[in-house]
Order: C-alpha cells, then structure tokens, then sequence
C-alpha cells in the first residue's frame, strides 16, 4: 500500500485533581480551545471538547502519528501550564493523575459529539463518579472502587 489512512476515534475523559471546581465559566472555554488546539498540533484532525467544573471530555481522531498515551500526556500538562497563567488563584492547579479513553466507531460520531457537547445539562442529573461507572461497564472493562478515584 504506498500511504498510510487511519481513522481512529476516541473519547478520552479525565478530572482535575481530586475533581475539584476549577473549571468555572470563566475559564472553561478558553480551556476547552486549548486542549482543542494542542490535540490538533499533535496531529488529530478532528476534535471536540465539553465538560464541567470538575472534568473534560474529548472526541478525537486521534491521526496516525501520535500515540493514544502521548496525546493524553501532552493536553494534560500544557493545558495544566496553561491554566496556572490564569492568575495566583490557578497554582495549585492539576489534572487527575489517570483517564479514561475509549473507542468511538463513526457510525456513533454524531452521538458521541451531541454528548459531548451537552456536558454542563447531562451534569444536572449526572454525577461524574455515576457517568464514568457507566463508562466502564459499557466497556467491560473489569475495575476496583479503591482505584478508580484520586
């Protein structure tokens, strides 16, 4: 084959520390434009981002150059320099040390987008400990209480 394709979507959701509020309305959409920003310098084509007060959530392709975990390592810690620039207030700022990531075919795209879009209504009813639970057993993904959470 003489190119390379790759089409690869992912919903990657991770929290601040301990999911502490930081991310009020004042600050959050410019956080959201850049993670979104950082994401597509990484090589991902196609990204959005929602969220609340206490986490974000990413759809992404994630492109054929970068890998899943760099991607992941890189939003968090220039976004986490980013959002100290905010003020004094911002110093003790920092992203949850895991995440969350998971597989997103295309035929769930336009789904998965309005959900991610809709983050601050789906939170009135949602709590992120519930949402993410969820996650992991729509996935199967075998996971023990005392670990999950920071």
């Amino acid at each position: 084959m003489p190119q390379s394709i790759s089409r690869v979507y992912v919903h990657l959701i991770f929290s601040t520390k301990h999911r502490q509020r930081w991310l009020d309305d004042s600050v959050r959409p410019k956080v959201h434009a850049y993670l979104a920003v950082v994401a597509r310098d990484m090589g991902c084509p196609y990204v959005v981002v929602g969220g609340v007060e206490d986490h974000v959530h990413m759809l992404m392709d994630i492109g054929k150059q970068a890998l899943p975990i760099n991607i992941v390592a890189k939003v968090k810690k220039a976004s986490s320099k980013y959002i100290k620039t905010f003020g004094n207030e911002y110093s003790n700022f920092y992203w949850q040390a895991g995440y969350g990531m998971f597989s997103v075919g295309p035929t769930h795209l336009k789904d998965v987008r309005q959900y991610v879009e809709n983050q601050v209504e789906h939170h009135k009813r949602v709590t992120f400990n519930d949402e993410f639970r969820t996650f992991l057993n729509r996935y199967e993904i075998d996971f023990d209480e005392r670990y999950v959470w920071d």
